[in-house]
């Protein structure tokens, strides 16, 4: 029988943050935290049809010993077999056409493609014993990687370190297993591999019209067995790899409650 969410979760992209994320998923790896969460509104779902949905992320990295945090290398995440991503009729955006701009910039440019945005923090080591934080703006664009779907994050700094970092997520798909939606990258270094994100704060949604009906980025059901009111499902799971560290593994495990 069929478990769970029919959801896609877009967790934990970039899961990293310099402060503790309440209620998160907590892994450590030698002197490296990193926490990581994700919540999706509204609760109540539909128990076939799925329905739109707003995903939003947090996520957090940090030392025990309050040194600099590692850049992140490589991310990966798997999502529920059952996720729904939609995207016919929605236009997509070039990475190319996102580079050295700022967000003003990006969202001109890629406006018709955004499904997400949020806030980030950032550490920079310039040369100094205490690393400068900077903070901006992240967007999400609806993209095409290599001509195969894809999610683009646009990351920029104003203050007090200018930078503008893209990171493309290929979205691909397997057969087998509970996890059948994968998205992986490998993060572009940050200041010449002198800075890091160390926090972020995303919210990923979108509704359009296509062929004459209403479409959603993302969507989602509540497949509770008939009268159970809710299930607890798998929501994703995250593999991260950091500079000089082993690759950490989170897996979130949330509740759905079914629609009246």
């Amino acid at each position: 029988m069929r478990r769970g969410l029919l959801i896609f979760a877009l967790a934990a992209l970039l899961a990293l943050s310099a402060a503790a994320v309440t209620g998160a998923v907590v892994q450590k790896e030698g002197n490296l935290l990193v926490h990581f969460d994700a919540e999706f509104s509204p609760h109540s779902l539909p128990r076939q049809t799925p329905a739109p949905i707003k995903v939003t992320i947090k996520g957090a990295v940090s030392t025990t010993d309050g040194s600099h945090p590692p850049p992140l290398k490589v991310l990966e995440i798997e999502l529920n077999r059952n996720g729904r991503l939609y995207t016919k009729g929605l236009p997509s955006c070039a990475p190319s056409q996102l580079q050295s701009t700022s967000t003003d910039e990006a969202r001109s440019r890629c406006r018709s493609a955004l499904v997400g945005r949020g806030s980030f923090r950032a550490e920079v080591e310039l040369g100094t014993n205490n690393p400068v934080a900077a903070d901006g703006e992240v967007l999400a664009f609806n993209g095409r990687i290599a001509g195969k779907p894809g999610l683009l994050l646009h990351f920029f700094g104003g203050a007090p370190v200018h930078f503008t970092l893209v990171v493309p997520l290929r979205i691909g798909h397997r057969r087998d297993g509970e996890f059948g939606t994968v998205l992986r990258t490998r993060i572009p270094k940050l200041a010449n591999g002198f800075g890091s994100i160390t926090q972020i704060e995303l919210s990923l949604g979108r509704r359009w019209r296509f062929a004459g009906k209403p479409r959603s980025y993302l969507s989602a059901a509540c497949s509770a067995p008939v009268g159970f009111p809710e299930v607890p499902f798998t929501f994703a799971r995250a593999k991260f790899r950091f500079e000089g560290h082993p690759g950490i593994s989170s897996t979130l495990e949330k509740v759905c409650r079914v629609a009246s």
